[in-house]
């Protein structure tokens, strides 16, 4: 007996030693996830450098030409519209997440037991297709859409004369955006606010802080996981939409996103739209760093969840 006991516990590995096998099965999904991931970088990543082409019988070559265009080139177009997209993310990004902060709060405080119905019936909608939702905004804001119809019907505009802005517009894309996030912005904000430990909000009422005190020093700090992570959410996406403003924003409202998006439909030069695409991939890792770096920074000093 003390015999097998001694053999078993040679034959053990240590808690240090390698154990064959012991990552394999995890080998074949994380090499399928990198070429998805990876693969269509580097793709495109050879276009923008000449080393491949759309055009058949073109002749192949490294070269910088499309980069130093883009990059250097004064006045260039592109990063004129890279710009301006930018800002539109940031603006949308910044607005979406104010709303939805109220919106989670009324879910996780006011709502109580209802709270995952109304929950369900604010995302029902978007259990449709986005471009059906966008498509349905161009309708509802054109010249002859329902919102002209209302204003005109009040009083506020006269008959035959709709309001121009409302579509092909600065404000229609932002609005379109606001619309399209606003839900999705809130569920983060939801989830930090429903697992946040409510016996601090009552050890802050019993120290005789107010309401307005206890959201602004307790409610608010505590729910930055999720505001944080709601605003990466909509900001990433955001910087390289097309949809939205192809339908509702008109030629003189695009973004960086129908830039590249031209070039790959309307444009034979896949080389140039590369260059875009591959500068819209590499701002994009640059947010994720940024904000994933602070986002989790945020996640370790934020409390566990406690009784309600």
């Amino acid at each position: 007996m003390a015999i097998s006991t001694k053999v078993t516990a040679q034959r053990s590995p240590g808690p240090g030693r390698f154990r064959p096998g012991r990552g394999s099965l995890a080998i074949p999904p994380l090499l399928f996830v990198l070429v998805l991931l990876l693969g269509p970088i580097i793709f495109i990543g050879l276009f923008s450098v000449g080393l491949r082409s759309n055009i058949p019988g073109a002749s192949v070559a490294f070269t910088s030409t499309n980069w130093h265009d883009f990059l250097f080139s004064a006045g260039n177009p592109f990063r004129k519209r890279f710009a301006y997209s930018m800002e539109v993310a940031l603006a949308v990004s910044i607005l979406t997440t104010i709303a939805a902060f109220p919106l989670a709060y009324f879910l996780s405080f006011v709502a109580r037991k209802h709270r995952y119905t109304y929950l369900l019936l604010l995302l029902a909608p978007f259990f449709t297709s986005f471009l059906l939702r966008v498509i349905a905004w161009q309708i509802m804001l054109n010249d002859n859409g329902v919102v002209n119809w209302l204003v005109q019907a009040i009083g506020l505009q006269p008959h035959g004369d709709p309001v121009k802005w409302l579509i092909y517009s600065n404000f229609s894309v932002g609005l379109v955006l606001f619309y399209s996030w606003v839900p999705f912005v809130a569920l983060p904000i939801f989830a930090v606010l429903e697992n946040m430990d409510h016996k601090l909000l009552e050890a802050a009422s019993d120290l005789g802080a107010s309401r307005l005190a206890t959201f602004l020093r307790v409610t608010l700090p505590l729910s930055l996981p999720g505001v944080i992570a709601g605003f990466v959410f909509v900001l990433i996406p955001t910087t390289g939409e097309f949809i939205t403003p192809l339908f509702v924003g008109g030629p003189n409202n695009q973004l960086f996103g129908n830039s590249i998006q031209s070039f790959f439909s309307d444009s034979p030069d896949w080389n140039y739209g590369s260059v875009l695409a591959v500068t819209l991939v590499a701002i994009v890792l640059l947010l994720m760093l940024v904000f994933g770096r602070y986002l989790n920074t945020d996640l370790r000093a934020a409390p566990s969840g406690g009784d309600k």
